[in-house]
């Protein structure tokens, strides 16, 4: 008896015997390790969230700790949906989340399907494609400004080279018309290859043997475009677009740097207001709300279009 016990031990491996040492399963060890890190995330996002939402139900003003919190119920909200600022920097961010989605992805799917012909030296110029992204948003802003400069930046000069307008007068940050799409192109510049990466990993996917079986068929490039490549590359298109309209939908750095909001409250996108209310005027309770309207947009928003995308690849 003795003996047969040995010997089961013996085959047994060491992490088996410990677990049953143990009494833990496979899963049990599992959660073991992943426990901490989830309530970590859980205590760094929800707990904000919740006192957020706690908040947006109260007049209460950071900058006056010591007053007593007023429940003042759905005023917030009521006073937020009602207010025609709210409602110009919503149109702002939408403007900005249109051009700088349609834009980047026009462009980032040209660029990925141009390097996806393997052509020589495309290893180099996607790294230089890709400097962009790889800089800091400060750096990127303060880069940009000083290109948007009337008297001193290239933009200015190169306008004026093509146009013959004098570079004195083009003023894209200080301009009410130019000053949002001068910031649709910085951040069309900054962002496009991180688009790009995507759809090029979404072409990538796509095996050789179907382009080569539409050879066999005598389908034409063109046609390979529109029945091959673009409907298999769709999903990661659509992946692209969701996180960039995520993104987007929160800018908040390229605008302030730029801008700041201005002139006058041409780019004042939702994150501006946000944080004049929340820091400037110190009406956190209001902040609040306008915070939680906004989480609740951009989720209810997102799992629509999630729901989309997985109907797309399930096709």
């Amino acid at each position: 008896m003795l003996n047969r016990t040995a010997d089961t031990l013996a085959r047994a491996t060491p992490s088996r015997v410990a677990r049953k040492v143990r009494g833990l399963s496979d899963r049990g060890v599992a959660w073991l390790f992943i426990a901490p890190t989830m309530l970590l995330l859980l205590a760094i996002n929800i707990f904000p969230l919740v006192w957020a939402i706690g908040l947006s139900f109260t007049n209460y003003r950071a900058n006056r700790p010591n007053e007593p919190i007023k429940n003042v119920g759905l005023q917030n909200y009521q006073r937020i949906l009602g207010d025609s600022d709210i409602w110009i920097a919503m149109q702002t961010t939408a403007h900005f989340v249109l051009w700088t989605i349609v834009l980047q992805t026009l462009i980032g799917f040209a660029l990925a399907y141009l390097i996806d012909r393997k052509f020589r030296g495309h290893a180099f110029w996607t790294t230089i494609i890709l400097i962009p992204m790889m800089l800091s948003p400060a750096v990127v802003g303060n880069f940009w400004r000083f290109l948007y400069q009337p008297q001193t930046g290239l933009f200015a000069y190169a306008v004026s080279f093509f146009t013959g307008i004098p570079n004195t007068s083009i003023d894209m940050l200080g301009s009410v018309g130019a000053a949002p799409w001068a910031i649709v192109i910085v951040d069309t510049w900054m962002w496009t290859p991180y688009v790009m990466l995507i759809c090029l990993a979404g072409l990538r996917s796509i095996p050789d043997y179907i382009y080569e079986a539409a050879e066999v068929d005598r389908a034409s490039p063109w046609r390979q475009f529109w029945s091959i490549t673009l409907p298999m590359a769709l999903p990661f298109i659509m992946l692209a677009v969701l996180f960039r309209g995520i993104e987007n939908f929160k800018m908040f750095d390229m605008v302030n740097l730029l801008t700041g909001g201005g002139p006058g409250s041409t780019t004042e996108v939702a994150s501006i207001t946000l944080k004049r209310q929340a820091f400037e005027s110190w009406r956190t309770g209001y902040s609040s709300a306008f915070a939680i309207i906004l989480f609740v947009a951009v989720f209810g928003l997102a799992n629509i279009y999630v729901k989309a995308l997985n109907r797309v690849k399930q096709r």
